[in-house]
């Protein structure tokens, strides 16, 4: 079967053309992000319950079977369900067991080839020999070993889909990362409704050091910083996009807060996400800030600063979106800058 991009799912969707079996590729998650969610809209919602199904391959105990028996049910009161796969790699390109981890040094994999219980992935080279119609198969991979047999299958089967980002792959392939980093930022800038400098749009593709995750979630944190102005600037990226550092004094961020030091504080919550900080220790750090300084601070703040604080923790809590953009976007708000209205 041919590979093709997730814009081409996109029009098997609008055309109803859908296939029985998918295997999404790549490391760029908002995309594999977008084509999921995609085709799970095309199971009927109010049924959903009973029509889609949702496996972790990585997970102790789930095996390719499991997702077999799981696709050759029959949708309820629908045309069509949905089996998801995520962390299939587990199965296409499982880890290569060290020395230890076997019985005897003699069962250790030779020649740096990968180990896999071949028995195991049958089920699925049995299953793509003749797919379930009413069933959408979806497999979601970093990456797979193109010389198992079960992969050999899928991309005979399947339609594979690629949603690479930023990769030494598409290095290889003739690619810069730099170029193509450039022109995510010019895509998405547009979608805005916004632009960035020369200098402002390299600095950033730089900074992204070829990680798609790293460029995209860059990209929402300057825009979000820079919100009410048309063109991106190299300050801009400077205050949100920095090289990596620790954070040595704790109360430096609600310092910089109390400040109404946008930049920095924002600089502060980067670097604390980034080095592994949760997300709701973050807030709760803020959340006695407000309660027990601010009103002392800025008391004419105090009311909506809590109210701030109050619908962040509902929307981390309720994954209402990414942690990090509703802290960064309650940093703001704490440091005086005001709140835009939701679409």
């Amino acid at each position: 079967m041919p590979t093709i991009s997730p814009e081409a799912v996109q029009q098997q969707i609008a055309t109803g053309r859908l296939q029985p079996v998918y295997l999404v590729l790549g490391d760029d998650e908002r995309l594999i992000s977008g084509v999921s969610d995609a085709l799970a809209a095309t199971i009927d919602q109010e049924l959903r319950a009973f029509n889609y199904e949702r496996l972790y391959a990585n997970e102790k105990g789930v095996l390719p079977l499991h997702a077999i028996e799981a696709a050759r049910v029959a949708p309820m009161m629908s045309a069509r369900r949905m089996v998801v796969v995520l962390r299939a790699e587990a199965w296409l390109k499982p880890k290569r067991p060290s020395a230890a981890e076997t019985q005897d040094e003699a069962e250790a994999p030779a020649n740096g080839e990968e180990t896999t219980d071949k028995s195991a992935l049958a089920a699925l080279v049995e299953y793509l020999k003749a797919p379930v119609d009413s069933t959408l198969l979806l497999l979601v991979a970093t990456e797979v070993n193109k010389s198992l047999a079960a992969v050999k299958a899928l991309y005979k089967t399947a339609t594979v889909v690629e949603c690479w980002g930023l990769t030494d792959r598409e290095a290889a392939r003739g690619g810069d990362p730099v170029r193509q980093a450039l022109a995510v930022i010019r895509q998405s800038a547009a979608a805005s409704g916004r632009s960035f400098e020369p200098a402002a749009a390299r600095l950033l593709a730089e900074r992204s050091a070829g990680d798609i995750g790293k460029l995209r979630a860059d990209l929402d944190h300057v825009l979000l910083f820079a919100q009410g102005t048309r063109a991106i600037v190299v300050a801009d990226v400077e205050a949100v996009v920095s090289s990596h550092e620790s954070v040595r004094d704790p109360w430096a961020l609600v310092n910089a807060i109390e400040r109404g030091n946008a930049p920095e504080a924002l600089r502060l919550l980067a670097v604390s996400i980034e080095d592994g900080e949760a997300p709701l220790k973050v807030l709760g750090q803020l959340a006695w800030w407000v309660r027990d300084k601010l009103p002392r601070v800025r008391p004419q703040q105090a009311t909506a600063a809590v109210q701030a604080v109050f619908r962040t923790d509902i929307d981390m809590k309720s994954s209402a979106g990414d942690p990090r953009i509703l802290l960064e976007r309650l940093v703001m708000e704490l440091c005086g800058a005001p709140r835009r209205r939701r679409a």
